[in-house]
């Protein structure tokens, strides 16, 4: 069976890849003659240390989901118009993570803490519920998936994305109170993702074989 999903995938990595740069947009030099010393140039550098967490923070989070987006697409054979806009409403979810990561980086460490890692936190949830949602459409036509996949692997996948989604929400409502620890759990639930699409490629590639002897 013909791939028809390469123009997807290949329009995908170009937007992840726009995503990923402009996160380095936020890490800013010091003013021009402001640093006289290397002690002042060290003092800069730790001011900015919601920045670069922020950037650490959103730079992993995009290439676990490029990777889970990899790893969807090399089960998705064939195409339709519904995931062509599912696709594409993952594709701008993770555009759009640039601006919350600058608000993050800009105002974590003040009063607005919470309200930052709320729209922070809000912008997973919602591509959470936009590879669920790709996931969802792609499978109600086995015929558009990877010849020889079982419904125990279209189910195990599922279940991998469904998972993230209640640990996401309660990030979000900690938020509001504990900000840093709603951020801890995003930086969980990456951990999570990466080591879980692992097992489930081990699993699905070992299912491939069985089905071709």
């Amino acid at each position: 069976m013909e791939k028809e999903t390469l123009r997807i995938e290949g329009f995908s990595d170009a937007v992840f890849a726009i995503a990923v740069t402009l996160l380095v947009l936020d890490l800013h030099f010091p003013q021009e003659n402001s640093i006289k010393s290397g002690n002042d140039l060290m003092i800069f550098l730790s001011n900015q240390w919601p920045s670069f967490l922020a950037f650490i923070l959103s730079f992993f989070s995009i290439f676990i989901m490029w990777v889970n987006h990899h790893k969807i697409f090399k089960q998705i054979y064939s195409r339709n118009s519904a995931i062509m806009f599912a696709n594409g409403l993952i594709l701008f979810l993770v555009s759009a993570v640039s601006y919350p990561t600058a608000l993050l980086a800009r105002y974590f460490d003040g009063q607005a803490s919470s309200v930052v890692v709320a729209i922070y936190t809000s912008i997973f949830v919602l591509i959470n519920l936009a590879y669920n949602l790709l996931w969802f459409v792609a499978t109600r036509n086995k015929k558009l998936l990877r010849p020889g996949i079982t419904n125990a692997a279209i189910k195990q996948i599922r279940n991998n994305y469904l998972y993230g989604l209640p640990i996401y929400i309660i990030a979000l409502i900690l938020s509001f109170w504990f900000p840093a620890v709603s951020l801890l759990i995003i930086l969980g639930l990456w951990i999570f993702w990466a080591l879980s699409s692992g097992k489930i490629e081990m699993t699905l590639d070992k299912d491939y074989s069985d089905s071709l002897k």
